[in-house]
């Protein structure tokens, strides 16, 4: 909570500074709707926390600033809530995990510190290198792998779907707890790794009745609204079941993970884990009281 709300303390002088001795009328309501937008919260998403609000406030008869403030965060909190799912890590064995992202979201430091989250609960893992792509991801996630202790299968520039097939008949073989199959950090806009991306989806499938049991997209924490076009290039491409959020550790806004939980209301996808921070331990269960208190209070 402390590193939360370290990431988002940027946001939270914005805003939660807004509501100390101040009078509940048309000039408070404007700077929240500024800050609001500052935090990158998108214009749909702070329109219907600004409406949302304001019933509240008149319906509630709200009178000073730290009221409003309680009943913003409630909102927040329950905007947020769908967002908020455990990751199920015992539906199978092994558990196939294939990881998305773009080049510098933190993929790759997002697997290990993953790995490390899961053998604290106490399973076994096997990671394979799918980024074949860029020369230097092999490399990080070995240096991942033996921070953990954990072994990677590797090809040497082979084909990512190819490493993908052979971790997990390794995993299914080894009664693995856990495999985590990287894969090439790609733009939406690069279809042919996009191909690629699908293409590892269905070998896996075909290695596994079932797997990917969860298809994971990780996103940079300050992105701010480019975020929502990557979750839904992704999704398209390959059908998410979860997302990691990384980098909320200084300069992050945090709003675009409200307009996240705004725009795909009809289909949330659940944030499992957020980054906030660059060590080993930095990788957290999302939670919605938590981080509407690291954004308001």
């Amino acid at each position: 909570m402390k590193r939360l709300r370290a990431g988002l303390s940027k946001t939270r002088g914005n805003l939660a500074g807004l509501f100390s001795s101040v009078r509940v009328d048309d000039a408070l309501f404007e700077e929240l709707e500024a800050a609001l937008l500052a935090s990158d919260a998108g214009v749909a998403t702070t329109d219907w926390l600004m409406r949302e609000l304001q019933q509240r406030v008149r319906r509630e008869r709200l009178e000073d600033g730290e009221q409003v403030r309680q009943a913003l965060r409630a909102l927040v909190v329950e905007l947020l809530r769908p967002l908020e799912q455990p990751i199920d890590i015992d539906r199978a064995e092994p558990l196939v995990l294939m990881i998305a992202g773009v080049n510098g979201a933190g993929k790759t430091t997002s697997i290990g510190k993953l790995a490390h989250h899961l053998q604290r609960e106490r399973k076994s893992i096997l990671l394979a290198a799918g980024d074949t792509f860029r020369a230097a991801a092999r490399e990080q996630l070995a240096e991942w792998g033996s921070r953990n202790n954990v072994e990677v299968i590797a090809q040497q520039g082979g084909d990512p779907a190819a490493v993908a097939f052979d971790a997990v008949n390794a995993g299914r073989a080894r009664r693995t707890g856990v495999v985590m199959i990287d894969t090439a950090g790609r733009l939406p806009t690069q279809l042919h790794l996009m191909e690629e991306l699908k293409k590892i989806r269905r070998v896996v499938a075909k290695a596994m009745e079932g797997a990917p049991h969860e298809t994971l997209l990780v996103l940079d924490g300050n992105t701010g609204q480019n975020m929502l076009a990557q979750v839904k290039a992704f999704d398209d491409a390959i059908g998410l079941s979860g997302l990691i959020v990384t980098k909320l550790d200084g300069t992050a806004k945090g709003g675009a993970i409200a307009a996240l939980a705004f725009t795909r209301r009809e289909r949330p996808i659940p944030v499992y884990f957020v980054g906030v921070g660059e060590g080993i331990e930095d990788l957290q269960a999302f939670s919605a009281e938590e981080f509407a208190s690291a954004l308001l209070d």
